[in-house]
């Protein structure tokens, strides 16, 4: 049996970047593209939410408009990850996340993710990082991919 290793060590259950290059050409790109999508859907939704709690708490809540938009984002992140394994963005263009064991994300995976995602976003060097290493791993992997043993690849047919 022929063992393949990520950045944190094997990742027998995912295809073999190698042997499999179907599943991880043009992931990064799609990744980026995704990452838009889900910009737009997150934009969509957060800035109404974040404008009604702004009204709602006389104009104190507007203070807080950034926090309520990242959490409006997090919680989509999260709960669409854990459904599908995949953002909106992602299924649009048909990638998704999985574990070193192949299978898809639970919410307690996803969440992690999407946390880890979201202080790696907002330190400019970690977000860095993070880009680079998704140029550069064997597997394609972001920073909370490299933490949590995931990756993103073209979704299979199943």
């Amino acid at each position: 049996m022929h063992q393949t290793y990520g950045f944190s060590g094997p990742m027998d259950g995912l295809p073999d970047p190698d042997r499999d290059r179907q599943f991880y050409e043009g992931v990064q790109s799609r990744r980026l593209a995704a990452w838009f999508v889900d910009l737009f859907v997150i934009l969509l939704v957060g800035v109404p939410v974040a404008l009604f709690f702004g009204l709602a708490t006389f104009g104190f809540g507007f203070a807080l408009f950034p926090l309520v938009v990242a959490g409006v984002g997090f919680v989509y992140r999260t709960l669409t990850i854990a459904g599908r394994s995949a953002t909106w963005g992602m299924r649009v263009m048909g990638i998704e996340l999985r574990r070193h064991d192949g299978t898809r994300f639970d919410l307690a995976t996803a969440a992690l993710h999407t946390a880890i995602y979201s202080v790696a976003f907002s330190v400019v060097i970690l977000q860095a990082i993070s880009c680079i290493s998704m140029l550069s791993t064997r597997y394609g992997q972001g920073l909370p991919d490299i933490i949590l043993r995931t990756t993103a690849i073209n979704r299979p047919a199943d």
